[in-house]
């Protein structure tokens, strides 16, 4: 099982893509917590927000980073900052879909997040029941098969996050 400092390197090391399932409807992420009260109430929420550089970091050296983000409506406080930050992160190269689980059945996707690097190595994430990340488990190259077919079932079945958007604003 990765830490966060190890599986953060994965992001330098991938040589092609990177996809990320989301199943959450909250993330714990100590670095957020202050942005995070501060989408609450209403502040500026910086330059980072119009293009991140995060993204941009791997997007600039010709390498793709998508994300198909399964929620339900109606969004929790965390899904709505998430989704607010969505836009910079699309600015900076990044493709994002949306399954909206209250208004398309879906079915045949995992319960957990994973990533997939190069559609060769996928990792599944772990989360306490709050949301914060307790590690990465590299999963068995027999799994990657398994693992493929639930991203391209969620790339089918997402909504792009544009279109997504323009319904719910």
């Amino acid at each position: 099982m990765l830490n966060a400092e190890e599986f953060g390197r994965l992001f330098e090391a991938f040589e092609r893509t990177a996809f990320r399932l989301e199943m959450l409807s909250v993330y714990s992420v100590e670095d957020e917590h202050e942005e995070f009260e501060r989408f609450l109430a209403g502040g500026d929420m910086g330059p980072d927000w119009d293009d991140n550089p995060w993204v941009r970091s791997m997007t600039d050296k010709g390498k793709q980073v998508s994300r198909v983000h399964v929620l339900r409506s109606p969004l929790t406080d965390y899904l709505r900052y998430e989704l607010a930050a969505y836009p910079g992160n699309i600015a900076a190269g990044e493709t994002i879909g949306i399954i909206d689980l209250s208004e398309q059945a879906v079915t045949g996707l995992p319960d957990h997040d994973f990533w997939l690097f190069d559609d060769q190595d996928v990792y599944r994430m772990h989360y306490t029941p709050e949301g914060a990340f307790t590690g990465a488990e590299l999963l068995p190259a027999h799994r990657l098969a398994e693992y493929q077919d639930y991203r391209d079932r969620a790339l089918a079945e997402a909504v792009p996050f544009a279109d997504y958007r323009e319904r719910h604003h």
